[in-house]
């Protein structure tokens, strides 16, 4: 899965928008929307919260979890425990590059949220990076992988299984040849 794909899953959850315009629900294949009143709550999906607001439709509401306090403690939490910790969502780094690129005006802090966010991704990649190479280096056969989001394993994916690829060649390799050895005897 590639990067495009799990931000097109993140697309589908769902944020509270505040429309300016009436419309009566509307039926999708996915569930029935709305209805759409000016200045009152309606959840939809990401996808059509952004359509709506790029033609200045709506406005955004913020993410519970899309709050400065609330990430710092997620970003301080991480870099404290060895193990990674639950985010507030599985697709947290795809909704906040999403929501900051179509609606920061109507997200306070918006730039602070956007680095506490990128903090956060970079702890956990390098813990991800460490257990990988400690993995690695064990010849481990399998590992958990708690607490972990799509783009996260996405990111790490590739490397790591070329990594278990080559040892398994590596590993073949050697006790093919060991067992050569043993019959020349």
């Amino acid at each position: 899965m590639d990067p495009a794909e799990a931000e097109f899953l993140a697309e589908q959850e769902l944020v509270t928008i505040i429309p300016n315009f009436s419309l009566d629900r509307i039926y999708l294949i996915g569930g029935d929307l709305g209805p759409f009143n000016p200045g009152l709550p309606v959840q939809v999906p990401l996808w059509l919260a952004m359509n709506l607001k790029q033609r200045q439709k709506c406005r955004i509401i913020p993410l519970e979890w899309m709050d400065v306090e609330k990430l710092e403690q997620i970003r301080d939490q991480e870099r404290k425990e060895d193990t990674f910790t639950p985010m507030p969502s599985p697709y947290y780094m795809e909704l906040t590059k999403l929501l900051l690129n179509y609606a920061s005006e109507n997200i306070p802090k918006a730039d602070e949220i956007r680095t506490l966010v990128k903090e956060t991704w970079d702890t956990r990649i390098a813990k991800l990076r460490l257990s990988a190479d400690s993995f690695v280096r064990q010849q481990e056969a399998h590992a958990r992988l708690d607490n972990l989001t799509l783009m996260e394993i996405n990111t790490a994916g590739t490397f790591l299984t070329q990594a278990l690829d080559h040892m398994y060649k590596l590993r073949t390799n050697l006790h093919s040849g060991e067992s050569a050895q043993s019959q020349d005897f």
